[in-house]
């Protein structure tokens, strides 16, 4: 068996926490990072290769901490760039996965730096990669993913007999507006996490090249991830289980969301 790698989404660097990167919140028991927790739980599961997707202002960060190596682990870099005199932001998480395409010639669970999924969810996204040729994905039921307070984006996941059926983005959902949005309280959530093989990067990049054609010019559109998978399922080029998964997700999507995870991982380890 080759190689499984874990890629961490880490380009993008958000507004609201000043110039800080959330990633290396230290959240862990030890004064771990909150990056750093993910990638030891990551090895636990058998992951044996690290791939970091990072932009312009992440890339050297990333690079004075981990190196080329992490607890024996070889770790790699992906850079996603952007023209900022045509646009004002990359061009989006399918991009992102796409630009990691260099390092993957194998098995590899991609998913967001800023989360925490739990050793076992990535444990049965490495088995699941180990002993099938279809791709997988964890679903969560919406209400363990969305905020208290303040609303987010997630991929909706529609299963038909254990297979997903559809995937997209749906915006600005919070506890107060799901409802009127169509979903309810079994609707299950994509957290950005994903088992694939490297065949669905070549067909991941044509849809990307598609997309930056079709919206030239438009200097905030984003290829999303969630919605590029969704129309590979439907025109049938690929076949995605829906994993149930033991673990509870959390993540930092605002500042006062760190003090909750350093909780929550203290909980955990106690």
């Amino acid at each position: 068996m080759k190689d499984i790698a874990i890629v961490y989404m880490c380009a993008g660097m958000s507004s609201r926490f000043g110039g800080r990167i959330k990633q290396f919140a230290k959240v862990g028991p030890a004064g771990e990072t909150l990056i750093e927790y993910s990638i030891k739980q990551a090895i636990n599961a058998g992951f044996s290769k690290i791939v970091f997707i990072v932009g312009n202002m992440t890339e050297r960060p990333f690079k004075e901490k981990f190196g080329n190596n992490f607890e024996n682990t070889p770790v790699f870099y992906a850079l996603q760039t952007f023209d900022s005199k045509e646009r004002d932001k990359p061009w989006g998480t399918a991009e992102a996965v796409v630009s990691a395409k260099p390092y993957l010639d194998c098995p590899f669970v991609v998913c967001n730096g800023d989360d925490i999924y739990g050793e076992n969810t990535l444990k049965i996204l490495a088995e699941h990669l180990k002993k099938n040729k279809e791709e997988a994905i964890p679903g969560y039921k919406i209400l363990n993913v969305v905020p208290d307070k303040g609303s987010v984006n997630r991929g909706l996941i529609e299963v038909q007999k254990g297979y997903l059926k559809d995937l997209r983005e749906i915006f600005d959902i919070s506890l107060e507006n799901y409802k009127d949005k169509g979903l309810g309280k079994e609707s299950l959530i994509s957290m950005n996490a994903y088992a694939f093989h490297p065949n669905v990067l070549k067909m991941l990049k044509e849809r990307v090249d598609e997309f930056k054609s079709v919206n030239e010019g438009n200097r905030k559109i984003e290829c999303l991830l969630p919605n590029e998978i969704g129309e590979l399922i439907k025109i049938g080029k690929i076949k995605v289980m829906c994993l149930k998964t033991p673990d509870k997700w959390i993540g930092i999507t605002n500042p006062e969301d760190e003090e909750t995870v350093r909780k929550e991982l203290n909980r955990v380890n106690e």
